[in-house]
């Protein structure tokens, strides 16, 4: 199954934004082998916005010459080599988001070409849709174009969650769909994209499909493409902890070349990714959420497929808080001895039955598994 898991990889559009070129790209895939995420299940380079020429040839979209003097191709050989995997960018519209050629009334030659190409996720945006057209339909589209090709491509829909993406994008091909508009490198926009606007989409998740809401900020630091403020360490590892139980898609929007250590441990924790990659596919759902004065707390919890459930207490507010989550709530016997093991301190926190309960500081976040003994 294409896609059994939800996918991990770069997108060039937070870093480099409009700036792209091959060599960039081709820096960047090496340095993902060479860091060890790539190791760590990191597979996709994705090409965002602003790769095609100003013109079709032959109706065919290129590449912009000056910027990919070899083609896509080229640089799809190159990635392979790596052993990574290409993604490339369109939109559904007339023209792009930010105003190159698009693929609307394309779909079949540019899903062809694509093909040709050896690309392996398409990432399909919407913006200059022609008003009154149909979002499913033009998606629905695509996602037959891409199929007819015989290749496998992930289908990564980008229309922002405007008609309800998750409730219908697994029926027109779909393997991944967008349900909020643009993530931004600030706490606000992690807690109101990730903690506020997913409760409720588990049930739309599952292996091949997947409720998205957008690339990963960690390491930004406010720079690049989507700065806007920039968080703390501390908020980072609450995002990627987040992401890994919402069974998001993992795609890195930081520069891997010059990423710190604190964003390498954050991106390389192989306990969180195994929870985001478990083969059972469950998306977390929200537990309860507890309000003291000014502090507000969440905990969510996720099935593995191991009986396990992984379990996020996190501390949204701006004052330290103990958070706690009982068994009970997490479909497990209150009386019932469970190992309790800390994922981001890789260390078993000890068998206890009944609730567990963690001191956090502002904006952190706990990261457990819960085993029923």
């Amino acid at each position: 199954m294409l896609a059994a898991t939800p996918p991990m990889g770069w997108n060039t559009w937070n870093t480099i934004g409009r700036n792209i070129d091959a060599q960039l790209i081709l820096e960047t895939a090496q340095a993902m082998v060479t860091s060890g995420l790539a190791a760590a299940g990191y597979e996709y380079v994705v090409i965002d916005d602003v790769w095609e020429g100003p013109d079709r040839v032959d109706g065919r979209l290129v590449a912009a010459a000056d910027r990919f003097p070899g083609g896509i191709k080229q640089l799809a050989d190159q990635i392979h080599e790596l052993g990574l995997k290409l993604g490339i960018y369109s939109s559904a519209g007339t023209l792009t988001c930010e105003g190159e050629l698009a693929s609307y009334g394309h779909e079949e030659t540019d899903a062809a070409t694509f093909a040709e190409w050896e690309v392996d996720l398409l990432k399909y945006d919407y913006c200059h849709v022609p008003a009154g057209a149909d979002g499913p339909a033009l998606y629905r589209r695509m996602g037959q174009a891409l199929r007819a090709t015989g290749r496998e491509i992930v289908f990564s829909m980008c229309e922002w969650g405007t008609n309800r993406p998750w409730e219908w994008g697994a029926s027109v091909g779909a393997h991944m769909w967008r349900t909020t508009g643009d993530i931004f490198d600030r706490w606000d926009s992690i807690v109101d994209i990730g903690f506020r606007r997913q409760i409720g989409l588990e049930a739309y998740a599952g292996p091949g499909r997947w409720n998205d809401p957008d690339m990963l900020v960690v390491g930004m630091y406010g720079s690049g493409n989507v700065g806007r403020g920039g968080c703390s360490d501390v908020e980072y590892r609450t995002h990627f902890t987040h992401w890994c139980l919402l069974a998001a898609p993992l795609m890195i929007g930081c520069d891997v070349r010059s990423m710190n250590a604190a964003t390498a441990e954050i991106l390389l924790n192989g306990e969180a990714i195994a929870v985001n990659q478990d083969p059972l596919g469950a998306q977390a759902r929200f537990v309860g959420e507890q309000e003291h004065a000014d502090t507000v707390s969440q905990v969510w919890a996720k099935p593995l497929a191991d009986g396990s459930v992984a379990v996020g207490l996190c501390n949204l507010g701006e004052q330290g808080r103990t958070v706690s989550v009982g068994f009970e709530t997490l479909g497990i016997h209150p009386d019932r001895s469970c190992m309790v093991r800390d994922l981001w301190a890789h260390e078993d926190v000890g068998t206890m039955a009944g609730s567990y309960a963690v001191g956090l500081e502002p904006h952190a976040s706990a990261l457990v598994r819960v085993t029923p003994r």
